[in-house]
């Protein structure tokens, strides 16, 4: 049975209390959250997004066009987007979706190229809330793509604080032995980026041509390509097959499912409350394998 959404800030689950400061703006008081942190929560669009749409005049608060994101609140009463009233939020919901190679992981794309919402528009069921996806994969990348309607749980997802591991297998090309993926459990500097430890075993080898399987938690912009390139590895296949413990398993490409209910909050309890401040100028999620 789905849980009701909480009533007030004291009864929000660990996963879903919010960070103080992000990015140097204070994101809630005493007297309520940002509008765009309220709006992201119930699954409207993401902050960054809604951003977009006030400063477009898409969104009032009762009747009066809403002029700026730092407008505080303590409910979405009276917000309407595009006219229409916002409702309240859904509880929690996850999709696993089979990103397939050559789509963008965007909402759209000034250059015209497909994005993974032109996919999803077949794949998922009728009447699916809008989704907004955990992390991204890169044009390139295919495999997992977890997708939710709660911006509290896909930041808490997101967090390199949280730890949910990724895994992904890669197609390489190079000279490499175990002992040289092994080596990277205790983290790797590339051109001053610190990259945390990651697990790396062979998963088979022909001749200079191996399958290698990574697992990692902090999920930096393009972290696995970035570390088996410094290792000189060229990557001609990246597929992510797990996020936490969902996994991609026979799921077809281009197709998208629900994940079952009773998993989403089991797995949400297990999720430790997010860190108090994020350091100013770093974003909290750079995924983009």
């Amino acid at each position: 049975m789905a849980l009701p959404p909480p009533k007030n800030k004291q009864e929000r689950p660990p996963w879903a209390k919010p960070a103080p400061m992000l990015k140097g703006r204070a994101e809630s008081t005493p007297d309520g959250d940002r509008i765009a942190k309220l709006l992201a929560r119930a699954g409207v669009a993401s902050r960054r997004e809604v951003e977009r749409m006030i400063a477009d005049g898409r969104i009032k608060l009762n009747d009066v066009v809403v002029t700026t994101p730092a407008t505080i609140l303590k409910t979405l009463a009276g917000v309407s987007v595009d006219g229409k009233l916002v409702a309240a939020p859904a509880p929690a919901m996850l999709f696993r979706f089979h990103k397939p190679e050559g789509l963008l992981t965007a909402e759209r794309d000034p250059a015209g190229r497909p994005t993974i919402y032109d996919a999803l528009k077949n794949a998922l069921p009728k009447g699916t809330p809008r989704l907004m996806p955990v992390g991204r994969l890169d044009l390139n990348t295919e495999g997992l793509l977890l997708l939710t309607n709660d911006g509290a749980l896909k930041r808490a997802m997101e967090l390199p604080a949280m730890g949910v591991p990724r895994t992904y297998r890669a197609r390489t090309f190079g000279d490499i032995s175990q002992a040289t993926l092994e080596g990277l459990a205790e983290g790797v500097t590339i051109e001053g980026m610190r990259y945390g430890s990651i697990d790396a075993n062979m998963e088979r080898k022909t001749g200079r041509n191996q399958w290698i399987e990574l697992t990692l938690s902090e999920g930096k912009n393009r972290e696995v390509r970035r570390v088996l390139e410094f290792l000189g590895l060229q990557v001609s296949r990246l597929i992510r097959t797990a996020y936490g413990p969902f996994l991609l398993g026979d799921l077809p490409r281009g197709a998208a499912d629900p994940i079952r209910q009773v998993d989403v909050e089991r797995f949400a309890k297990t999720l430790k409350p997010a860190p108090e401040k994020t350091a100013p100028g770093k974003p909290i999620s750079g995924e983009s394998e």
